[in-house]
């Protein structure tokens, strides 16, 4: 019976937090974990697992440098930065030179009004 409603497009299941509907009962069950007792809604699971860790605290990746924590490898990696002195995000019309590339966005918005 399952089966059919794939052909039928039929997708009685509806997600109450956001309106998305299943053809089965265990992928709207499923689908419930991407959203948070906060609100939130994640696209797939590796980023609700990241929220979740501003909720818990947890810094699973240590900088090996000095100790700090990160809730993910791209946030350690942006800091490590910090310790080698890399700044790989430069300003076309002045060369100054930014660790972050927001940093260098905030730079060159701030440039555009002198």
């Amino acid at each position: 019976m399952n089966h059919l409603k794939i052909h039928t497009g039929e997708k009685p299941f509806e997600c109450p937090q956001c309106g998305k509907r299943f053809t089965k009962k265990s992928n709207l069950l499923e689908h419930l974990r991407v959203h948070t007792e906060c609100g939130k809604c994640f696209k797939n699971k590796s980023h609700l697992v990241e929220h979740r860790r501003t909720h818990t605290g947890e810094k699973p990746f240590p900088c090996s440098e000095c100790g700090k924590g990160f809730t993910n490898k791209s946030r350690l990696l942006e800091h490590l930065r910090i310790h080698t002195g890399e700044k790989p995000f430069s300003c076309s019309q002045c060369g100054k030179s930014f660790t972050k590339k927001s940093n260098l966005v905030i730079h060159q918005r701030s440039q555009r009004h002198l």
